[in-house]
């Protein structure tokens, strides 16, 4: 096993969490009372229970770089998971920022955001 480091990220409801990702195409690869682990493609996402939290006012964020970030963004537009405006979970369009690499954002249905970012690799 390689060494990596895993996003660890807050769930107010784990059927809900799980519901949202494996519809983005992740799988769970473990479940418990107090932690799940979802997985897509070598990557795994580590979330822990907090049913109080407010996706308003979350602060939790993570990065996934993608060699490939239109093809992700084109498959994952298409699904019914996202809702519009700034409603939760939302997926905006890509953007170029000055001095960053291409990139959209998603934000989950307990408040986290995801930058999801142009590898160039």
């Amino acid at each position: 096993m390689t060494d990596r480091i895993t996003a660890n990220l807050p769930s107010r409801d784990f059927d809900e969490t799980e519901a949202f990702y494996t519809a983005l195409g992740f799988e769970r690869l473990y479940r418990g009372e107090g932690w799940m682990i979802l997985g897509l493609d070598g990557m795994e996402l580590d979330f822990f229970p907090h049913p109080e939290i407010n996706p308003d006012e979350s602060w939790f964020s993570a990065s996934m770089r993608l060699k490939n970030i239109d093809a992700a963004y084109e498959k994952w537009r298409a699904l019914s998971v996202f809702e519009t405006g700034s409603n939760r979970p939302r997926l905006d369009p890509i953007v170029q920022m000055e001095g960053a690499p291409r990139m959209f954002f998603i934000h989950d249905p307990s408040g986290s955001l995801w930058r999801v970012m142009e590898s160039g690799e």
